[in-house]
């Protein structure tokens, strides 16, 4: 049953059809690409420093969780016409978080980020679609979202003829917050790009990040710790719990990946995150990463911090968190 010939509500545009429509490449000026690095202008680290890390990384550094592009124009629509190679699909996570982008639009002195629109792709999509919002007009800065869980090999950005330009205000911080994790980290199971946590927290506190969330292959390998180490940021958050096999693999990896980073990076602060998951092992897996924090702490070391992921669910519907008992939908994202 297509449902959208019941419910019109449903209905996707398809093609967008403006014939005052100008096409601009995203990856070049007035728009400025943030949460990519490397020489692929949506890859989030160096294919070449990810193939020494594991194939898995590999394929999913290319998957643009936390790219956004920001720019300020006064067009009254805005439109994306979106390309990449593979297209992922999950039957736990929705496809606009999968495969869609999100616009937000900054305003007032304090950079507040107000919801816009959802560019939609169709489930059909293969390698691509195209999607139109309309903002009204008036200069304004506006943040658009990429895909959580697909690459981009190409992203055009549709405005009308004749709009004006201005440079989007940088962030407050110079440096960015790098997250590493897993799926969660990545975005799995957000209903769209904007709702992953990473997104929430810079619409909260307008900061820069990148997210190095790698979907079951993030394990504190040395050659992933030293990349992370090499980087210039302003926090560290430490968070593969999830993607480590057991705790005794924590015991084995997790205090040496800190002190990896902490030689190289004396100053940063590192947050450290446990699974919110029920496991079997849960504490012992709790206990793992609280020893790296408490060792830590013993050293003289002032700029760590702990948190037990799993009070992150605390509270009524506790149980209404996540898609299937580990992933967070967007309540679990928003906690």
């Amino acid at each position: 049953m297509e449902i959208e010939k019941i419910d019109p509500n449903f209905v996707l545009p398809g093609a967008v059809q403006k014939d005052d429509i100008v096409w601009l490449n995203a990856a070049c000026a007035p728009f400025v690409i943030y949460g990519a690095v490397g020489t692929n202008p949506y890859a989030r680290m160096p294919m070449e420093v990810a193939q020494t890390v594991s194939e898995g990384v590999q394929v999913l550094c290319t998957h643009t969780a936390g790219i956004r592009a920001r720019f300020c124009t006064d067009s009254p629509y805005i439109a994306i016409r979106a390309e990449w190679n593979t297209q992922c699909r999950m039957p736990h996570m929705p496809f606009l978080g999968i495969s869609g982008f999100d616009l937000y639009r900054v305003s007032g002195a304090h950079r507040k980020q107000s919801y816009v629109a959802s560019l939609t792709p169709p489930v059909s999509c293969e390698n691509g679609y195209e999607a139109i919002a309309y903002v009204g007009g008036g200069m304004k800065e506006y943040v658009l979202n990429f895909p959580l869980y697909n690459d981009v090999s190409r992203l055009l950005i549709g405005v009308a003829e004749g709009s004006q330009w201005q440079a989007p205000q940088p962030y407050a911080n110079a440096l960015p917050t790098i997250f590493y994790g897993s799926s969660i980290t990545q975005g799995g199971c957000a209903s769209r790009p904007g709702a992953s946590y990473q997104a929430i927290i810079h619409r909260k506190i307008p900061y820069d990040y990148i997210n190095l969330g790698f979907s079951g292959n993030c394990r504190a390998e040395e050659a992933m710790i030293d990349y992370i180490s090499s980087l210039d940021m302003s926090v560290f958050v430490y968070d593969y719990d999830h993607n480590s096999q057991t705790y005794q693999f924590l015991e084995k990896t997790h205090e040496a990946g800190y002190k990896i980073f902490r030689e190289g990076n004396p100053n940063v602060p590192i947050i450290m995150i446990t699974s919110a998951d029920i496991s079997t092992d849960r504490e012992k897996r709790i206990n793992a990463i609280r020893t790296t924090y408490e060792n830590a702490i013993a050293s003289g070391d002032k700029n760590v911090y702990f948190i037990d992921g799993h009070t992150l669910f605390d509270g009524e519907f506790y149980e209404s968190c996540t898609s299937d008992g580990c992933h967070p939908n967007d309540i679990g994202f928003m906690r």
